[in-house]
């Protein structure tokens, strides 16, 4: 099959429910396969209200640190399949996804890393607390290497590279972030994984929403390296696809769907990190190199809208009081008219999963 860039972007944009919003409760939306990020407080409300107009609330999913550490909603039903598939292949693959110039004799444990946090967490994380506390017991239980002297606090503690994608493992939600974030224990826990089980089905997973698609994006997607994805690439249930000319997969069962793959119509107000953008091959999303500098900053990502099934603009929120969200709309070229309104429209559903009543937009 031969692909191109259009095509696959409407594949995508279809396979992650943002081209009809339904009515399904959260836990039941396809995407929880992946995993929803929390980038900001309340964005993976936001990403719920894009794909579902039912209550956003379900006391089925939880934030757990899971894909490169990153807080993401997951079904707590899923947690044992998760924390399998994303426990390091081997000691190469464990020092690639905590490296870092903080800890560079902590990197060489490769495994040891892992087994080391996440048994840490376990015996400090027993009931919910601040998130500083658990850090400075788990610094006090890791290997010396895992640590470092932190200037801003003026004491010696865990990276946290290695610290979050250790979480899950450790048994450990995320109850809430920012100014007063806090942990807890997951409740009836999955053990600790002895071993990976599952990387080939992750795979597929990545490539049922977001192929076509190569080992690169995938070992990206996860913070390895390339060449350990490589070795675990799916021997079946695979169907090579020819995406702008380049070699790529896509799961055999989504194959249909991708050939029939067509023009979407609507609007979306799409959070920063949302699964759609946590694609690798960045110019399939976006071909325009400066526009994607807009969507894929160093610090400080604002959401997109997609218009008919492609980005058109970035936008960021600001509460105005308690009542009324503000949305500033920067379009990549000039919006029609016919555009405009249902995105003003659309602004009510960002309202929605803020819980407050009225949203405005503002274009910049």
């Amino acid at each position: 099959m031969e692909v191109d860039r259009r095509q696959a972007m409407a594949y995508r944009v279809a396979a992650l429910g943002l081209a009809d919003r339904g009515s399904q409760r959260p836990g039941d939306l396809d995407v929880l396969d992946l995993g929803v990020q929390e980038y900001t407080p309340g964005s993976a409300q936001v990403a719920l209200a894009a794909r579902t107009d039912a209550a956003l609330d379900d006391d089925r999913l939880l934030t757990v640190w899971a894909a490169r550490g990153a807080p993401h909603l997951h079904r707590r039903r899923d947690l044992g399949r998760i924390v399998k598939a994303l426990w390091p292949l081997s000691d190469a693959d464990a020092s690639a996804r905590i490296k870092s110039g903080q800890i560079p004799d902590g990197v060489k444990l490769g495994v040891k890393a892992f087994e080391a946090t996440a048994a840490a967490f376990r015996e400090v994380v027993t009931r919910s607390m601040p998130r500083g506390e658990a850090s400075t017991e788990v610094s006090r239980r890791v290997p010396r290497e895992l640590t470092y002297d932190c200037r801003t606090c003026r004491a010696r503690h865990i990276a946290g590279n290695v610290w979050q994608v250790a979480g899950l493992a450790g048994g450990v939600q995320v109850e809430s972030r920012g100014k007063d974030a806090t942990l807890g224990p997951i409740r009836n826990a999955p053990p600790q994984p002895a071993a990976n089980e599952g990387i080939e089905q992750l795979i597929l997973t990545y490539l049922r929403f977001l192929g076509p698609a190569g080992p690169a994006e995938v070992a990206k997607y996860l913070g390895t390296a390339t060449a350990e994805i490589k070795k675990v690439w799916p021997a079946d249930g695979l169907e090579e696809v020819r995406l702008d000319g380049r070699k790529t997969w896509i799961p055999a069962g989504s194959a249909a769907a991708l050939a029939s793959a067509g023009p979407v119509r609507g609007v979306r107000f799409v959070p920063a990190m949302d699964a759609l953008l946590q694609a690798r091959d960045r110019d399939v999303l976006l071909p325009e190199r400066a526009q994607q500098k807009e969507v894929w900053r160093v610090l400080g990502n604002p959401g997109v809208i997609l218009v008919d099934g492609e980005i058109a603009g970035v936008w960021r929120a600001k509460m105005a009081g308690r009542k009324r969200v503000e949305l500033t709309v920067t379009p990549f070229g000039t919006l029609t008219a016919r555009s405009r309104k249902p995105l003003e429209e659309e602004a009510g559903v960002v309202a929605r999963a803020r819980e407050v009543p009225e949203a405005t937009v503002a274009y910049s």
